[in-house]
């Protein structure tokens, strides 16, 4: 029992596990935004997603892959998204219109809900690389956008406008992908 907690507790999950407690510490401090709170954000946000990448690479290289490792990570991944996008509406909607953050979390739904599926049936889907761009232009749109309510540089806005509109692009093109390698998958 000792072994398999601590197997369960590794860093890489510990890491996977401190993003997704750093969503409450970002939405608090976005409750009443100032442009102090706004760069505290920033850096909770810029540090929690840090840990996307060192989780994954520390979980490969000290061989540290685990069960709950695959679930918390593109969980934690997706709540710190999707509650930044929703903040972001809040505070930014001449930038951030509902509509665009739906397309989004939409999209991580329909994505992980035909994993899902594609797994029962025996059918692996891996992640796209086109995926990893979309959360670069999703990092980039929220970072863009906090340090924005931070220094009202107006080119910060337009770097975030730009970077949500290449995460739209890209995250209903991936969705399509997964769709179609899925539907092929099927008919062979």
């Amino acid at each position: 029992m000792e072994e398999a907690t601590l197997k369960i507790l590794n860093i890489p999950n510990l890491l996977s596990l401190s993003r997704i407690l750093s969503v409450p510490v970002f939405i608090i401090l976005m409750l009443e935004p100032s442009p102090v709170r706004a760069l505290i954000a920033g850096i909770v946000f810029s540090l929690a997603s840090a840990t996307d990448w060192l989780d994954g690479y520390l979980a490969r290289k000290w061989g540290q892959v685990t069960k709950v490792g695959k679930l918390l990570d593109p969980i934690a991944d997706k709540i710190l998204i999707m509650a930044a996008l929703v903040t972001l509406v809040e505070i930014q909607s001449d930038v951030v219109h509902s509509w665009m953050a739906i397309v989004i979390i939409g999209r991580e739904f329909a994505v992980t809900g035909l994993r899902a599926i594609a797994a029962g049936d025996g059918i692996v889907i891996p992640a796209e690389t086109v995926g990893k761009y979309k959360v670069g232009a999703q990092i980039t749109t929220v970072l863009s956008l906090l340090l924005y309510q931070y220094s009202y540089k107006e080119w910060m806005k337009q770097l975030g406008w730009f970077a949500l509109w290449v995460a739209i692009i890209l995250a209903v093109y991936s969705a399509v992908q997964y769709f179609k390698t899925y539907w092929n998958k099927l008919n062979t």
